[in-house]
């Protein structure tokens, strides 16, 4: 075989890795069936009723990557409700990369609460109200996890960017791989309006749905990552940041639609505030 038809073949398995089936990229883990795998792959739901909840995980873990989800939230009165999609190692002093979407009332707006964990410490949010409905069609949510940061996006565009500054001692998550994790649960207590708005249970059951899922990573595997220095292919994600146009939209996103921005929460830090907070 020569060399050009062996590196198309592995490009070909590349490409087709990264299009996940959730059949046999994903694992429902509790719900106890409430969370369905539909159209022969291409269709995952979860339900939340007032006894349970349900979730799945990737049977991957990934050290690096950029994450695609199509989600469709829950729909009408969600009030109470959380569906939850992350990044998450194991162990007692996990990292995560959180995106969360808060249910409302019908006609108010959800809340998208984001959070970055570094050794088990989190301390790091910022929410955002959306500038369409989430509920009346699918949208691509993104996390791109590379050495240097990590973005959080819909649709393409960026809502936020956590940069690596170990220089100036701030703990950045690049050394435990973390599996995909999402979540419908009843969260009455805090989601909406601080719990001051209960989970209407009239309206129950809740689902919330999933398409396109594409892990477009590095799988870690008996402790080693599917990507190599020595790889004929460039992973652009690996490197990405955001571009000009990219920048200027992110600034759109945090002027028009940011709601709360723990680095402008100077009562909650009366010591200072984080020193990635104060970064230039």
């Amino acid at each position: 075989m020569t060399t050009s038809l062996l590196l198309s073949l592995l490009f070909s398995f590349v490409i087709l890795a990264s299009a996940a089936n959730f059949n046999q990229d994903i694992d429902v883990t509790w719900g106890d069936g409430r969370g369905k795998i539909l159209e022969n792959g291409n269709l995952l739901t979860l339900t939340l009723d007032k006894f349970s909840g349900s979730g799945f995980q990737s049977k991957n873990q990934y050290l690096f990557g950029k994450i695609d989800m199509n989600i469709k939230l829950v729909p009408g009165n969600s009030a109470g409700t959380v569906t939850t999609y992350y990044l998450r190692s194991e162990g007692s002093t996990w990292d995560e990369i959180d995106f969360e979407f808060l249910g409302n009332l019908s006609g108010d707006p959800y809340i998208v609460h984001t959070n970055v964990y570094t050794q088990g410490k989190g301390d790091k949010e910022q929410q955002f109200y959306l500038w369409f409905d989430p509920t009346k069609d699918f949208h691509t949510y993104s996390l791109l996890w590379n050495p240097q940061r990590i973005i959080f996006a819909v649709d393409g565009t960026p809502i936020r960017e956590f940069k690596n500054l170990e220089t100036t001692g701030v703990a950045f998550p690049k050394s435990q791989p973390m599996s995909v994790y999402s979540s419908l649960w009843n969260a009455d207590d805090w989601a909406t309006r601080g719990g001051l708005v209960k989970t209407d249970w009239s309206k129950a059951p809740f689902t919330a749905a999933y398409r396109n899922y594409k892990a477009d990573a590095c799988v870690w595997s008996s402790g080693k990552s599917s990507c190599s220095s020595t790889s004929p292919f460039q992973n652009s994600w690996l490197s990405q940041e955001l571009d000009i146009t990219s920048q200027e939209r992110l600034k759109w996103v945090q002027k028009n639609y940011m709601i709360y921005n723990y680095c402008t929460d100077t009562k909650r830090f009366p010591q200072g505030l984080p020193k990635e907070c104060t970064a230039p």
